[in-house]
Order: structure tokens, then C-alpha cells, then sequence
């Protein structure tokens, strides 16, 4: 049964947004279009990211807890973790922005997108020997300038405060992983590559890889959503 371990997480984080998804108030099914391909792009940067990872024993798997199925040096479960973890997470997303008004004030969006950037670039640099942390830092930077000065996306306040409610399950899920009420980690970390600070069993730094993973899947997904809702709404100008 241990070797399930990981396998189940990935069921049980999926399970429930995807029998929700065709829930006639939330209809998340019919923005697919959209999520599929964000989850695919998003997906394969990711998983790059985690083989040579893997590779240079950033992280690794504990055999004891997978099927022992690979691909490229990543278990099956590793690779279905970035399908179930985003599908959730986006679904959230379409959930609570669909059925309330959240908004958060532009001031605080700003001062909390500032303050992530900081973050980022002071743990690249000073970090800079840990790779786990410079990555996650620098990357950080990268999307939140991406989606803030450059893209100039509307959502990002929501996006924040979606990813709050978040670190809810994130505790759950991420624990498990790492070790919580385990005999030991499904996933562990070299202690080389971590600045040691973690939550729970949860290294520090995966807060802000999930902040990575969801924001670039939320990017391409909420471009392909706008962009299919422009292409009907041009159709629907043509035929009057």
C-alpha cells in the first residue's frame, strides 16, 4: 500500500474538481480549451526543470512511496503531479472568482508584487549557491515582471488572494510529500540546495514554487480564455 503513497495524493487532489467541473453554476469543463493547453506548456518547462533537478540531486523520490514507472529519472506520479496539482488549483481559481467579488486594492496588489520581487532577486543572489532557492527566487521575478509591467494583467490582486486560500490544501498535500505523518519524505531535498527554513516538514521554498506553477499555468490560461471569449464575441458582431 505505501507505494501508493504518492499515487494517491495525485487522485485525491484531482478527484473532486474534476466531478465538480460540470456543475451547472461553475461549467469549468467548457473552459478546457483554455486549460489544457496552459497545463501542457506549463507542464513541460516544469518537468525540464525537475529532470535536470533530479539529475543534479537538488531532489529526489523515495521508492518506497511510487510504482517505480520513470521517465527520464521522474516517476509517473511526479509527472501526473503537474496536471492534478494545477487542475485543481486553476479550478479553484474559476470557483472563487466566479462566485465572489474578490478584489483586492491596487496599492496592496503593487506593495505585495514588489515585495515578492525583492524576495525573488535577494534569494538569487544571496542564495545563490542553493540552487533550489536561487531558481524559485529568480523565476519568480521573472513571471511576476512578466504579468505585472509587461502583460499589465487585471488579476493579479485576485491571483493573490486566491493563492492564500491555497496554501491551505498546499500544507496538506506538499506535508504528505515531504514527510508529515510518513515514516519518510515521498519527496526529499538536498539540505545543500534549501535555505533549511521549512513549514511543518514543507521546505520554504516549494510556498513559492507552487506561486510559480499556478501563476504561469493562470497566465496562459486566462490569455487562451480571453482570446477564445474576443473570437465568439467577433462571430456574434458578424452575424447581426
Amino acid at each position: 500500500m505505501m507505494r501508493y503513497t504518492y499515487l494517491l495524493v495525485d487522485f485525491f487532489t484531482i478527484i473532486v474538481p474534476l466531478l465538480f467541473s460540470f456543475h451547472p453554476r461553475l461549467q469549468f469543463h467548457k473552459t478546457w480549451k483554455a486549460f489544457f493547453p496552459a497545463v501542457v506548456v506549463t507542464g513541460v518547462l516544469f518537468v525540464i526543470w525537475d529532470i535536470y533537478f533530479t539529475h543534479l540531486g537538488v531532489w529526489g523520490f523515495n521508492p518506497d512511496y511510487i510504482l517505480g514507472a520513470n521517465f527520464l529519472g521522474l516517476p509517473l506520479e511526479e509527472l501526473l503531479f503537474f496536471l492534478c496539482i494545477p487542475y485543481s488549483c486553476v479550478f479553484t481559481y474559476h470557483c472563487l472568482t466566479q462566485l465572489l467579488k474578490l478584489q483586492l486594492p491596487k496599492p496592496a496588489e503593487d506593495v505585495l508584487t514588489l515585495a515578492f520581487v525583492f524576495l525573488g532577486v535577494f534569494g538569487g543572489i544571496y542564495y545563490w549557491g542553493s540552487l533550489y532557492t536561487a531558481s524559485t527566487g529568480l523565476v519568480m521575478v521573472g513571471l511576476l515582471i512578466l504579468a505585472r509591467f509587461v502583460l499589465k494583467v487585471r488579476w493579479l490582486g485576485k491571483f493573490y488572494l486566491v493563492y492564500l486560500v491555497l496554501l491551505i490544501p498546499f500544507c496538506i498535500v506538499n506535508g504528505i510529500l515531504t514527510g508529515t505523518g510518513l515514516d519518510a519524505p515521498v519527496v526529499w531535498y538536498n539540505a545543500k540546495h534549501i535555505i533549511g527554513l521549512r513549514i511543518m516538514t514543507i521546505p520554504f521554498e516549494d510556498v513559492f514554487y507552487g506561486l510559480n506553477l499556478i501563476l504561469l499555468n493562470l497566465l496562459i490560461y486566462n490569455w487562451r480564455k480571453d482570446k477564445y471569449a474576443n473570437s465568439l464575441n467577433e462571430n456574434a458582431k458578424g452575424k447581426v
